[in-house]
């Protein structure tokens, strides 16, 4: 799959499926394009897809500066550079982050806006410490298995974690996690350092989905709740037994979500 410059870097990306309308995939931090896979193989039926990596992360090129302004002006320059015209944007937790700055700043590229497990706040102040020691640690020792196993936990529901049937998968996704680099600490930084956007949640027009797990303990419901109070019209899913990785834990909830409100919004 191809590579592409935008924004003096670059980014790595797949394109599948075919048709008139494209959906880009914004993923979390630590993980890649990946973690949309079961999205992915669904929506390419019906639409052209877009899912890349962000700066640092997956097989896009390590290269400063990582912070969110940054990041979203990739994403914009991806979009142009593709020549996708207006395009249904889905961002999950950092991807979001992506997605609100684009659709305020960039409404000219954002059809539809789809944020899941996101906040459009900064990075809650009693998470800073936890956030920092770990983050230290992969700077010299990478993503280890210990960091791996205290990471896991904040990124996927407790019940989806304790449920068996979910081994092979959860292994699956430890595996990605202590794939990552030891330069994954640049990224890192760049969200948990992230400003918040509340000013501008006001400045979307864009139709705009937003979902949440019910378990998610990185970017609580309430989270999701404010940017919905902050965007005029936009609606809000719950997803029961779902944390920070709903288009992992429940795919199919995800997907029927994202069909549903692409095929109203087309």
């Amino acid at each position: 799959m191809p590579h592409i410059e935008a924004n003096g870097i670059k980014l790595y990306y797949i394109d599948k499926g075919e048709g008139e309308e494209t959906v880009v995939f914004s993923h979390g931090l630590l993980w890649s394009q990946k973690m949309f896979d079961a999205q992915i193989d669904e929506l390419a039926k019906s639409y052209r897809v877009i899912a890349y990596d962000h700066r640092g992360q997956g097989q896009s090129e390590v290269k400063e500066p990582f912070d969110m302004e940054t990041v979203a002006e990739d994403a914009a320059a991806l979009i142009e550079k593709l020549d996708l015209g207006k395009v249904h944007f889905v961002g999950l937790s950092m991807g979001g982050f992506v997605g609100m700055r684009l659709a305020a700043r960039r409404p000219d590229l954002v059809k539809t806006l789809s944020l899941l497990e996101t906040s459009a706040n900064s990075e809650p102040v009693e998470n800073l410490p936890k956030y920092k020691t770990l983050n230290g640690i992969v700077k010299w020792l990478g993503v280890i298995p210990p960091v791996a196993n205290k990471v896991m936990p904040i990124m996927f529901a407790q019940s989806w974690l304790n449920n068996k049937s979910n081994s092979e998968a959860i292994k699956k996704w430890k595996k990605e996690l202590t794939s990552n680099k030891k330069t994954i600490t640049g990224p890192v930084e760049g969200v948990i350092y992230r400003k918040g956007v509340e000013a501008e949640l006001g400045s979307i027009h864009c139709p705009t989905m937003i979902v949440v797990g019910d378990e998610d303990v990185a970017t609580k419901p309430e989270k999701a709740k404010f940017i919905q109070m902050g965007i005029a019209g936009s609606r809000l899913h719950m997803i029961p037994g779902a944390g920070h990785s709903s288009c992992i834990e429940k795919p199919e909830v995800v997907n029927q979500l994202l069909k549903d409100w692409l095929s109203e919004n087309a």
